[in-house]
């Protein structure tokens, strides 16, 4: 009966560990992980809303309904990339991510030299030949430099009553996700 009462703990306690170990390890395996999910909406560079609101199904479900969201690929192989948005909502926030969903870099708008969205995301090396001839369009642009070759930006925007939806809308629309060339 002992032997049994320790066999079967022991058991328990494996079959415990393999299942936590299966849990982590799943966002890893999984096809349905957001790059998946804008590759299969959008291509490379296109601003895409994540939200219902733009209609249909939304690509990443939001946790926060008084925000809606945007978000594009990109791959700095390519060169680096600049986002854009016009107009001013009550409060935006931007995030860089990896190909895996590791947040990189986030900030927001009281971090940005304007109100506006101008961000320029960029690896190390790229960094460099910016910074020896900076071009004058992009002075006052926040500089991310991420330390990757594929990645994510999402760019949230605040929408605190029902008057402000077709701004935050329209905002998030005419944002612009660009390859750049220097």
């Amino acid at each position: 009966m002992r032997r049994l009462l320790h066999a079967l703990i022991l058991g328990l306690l494996g079959a415990g560990i393999v299942h936590i170990v299966v849990l982590f390890l799943v966002p890893e395996f999984s096809e349905r992980d957001a790059w998946s999910r804008l590759a299969m909406a959008s291509d490379l560079y296109k601003m895409t809303r994540l939200d219902a609101e733009a209609g249909g199904a939304p690509v990443v479900k939001s946790v926060d309904p008084m925000f809606y969201a945007a978000a594009c690929r990109f791959d700095l192989a390519d060169g680096l990339v600049r986002i854009r948005a016009p107009g001013e909502v009550p409060f935006w926030s931007a995030s860089v991510y990896d190909r895996s969903g590791h947040n990189i870099y986030s900030f927001n708008d009281h971090n940005a030299n304007s109100e506006k969205l101008d961000a320029v995301v960029l690896t190390p090396a790229q960094m460099i030949d910016v910074r020896r001839d900076l071009p004058a369009e992009l002075q006052g642009a926040i500089f991310v430099e991420a330390p990757i070759e594929e990645g994510i930006f999402v760019v949230r925007a605040f929408v605190p009553d029902d008057s402000w939806k077709p701004i935050v809308s329209r905002f998030l629309e005419q944002s612009a996700c660009e390859l750049q060339d220097y």
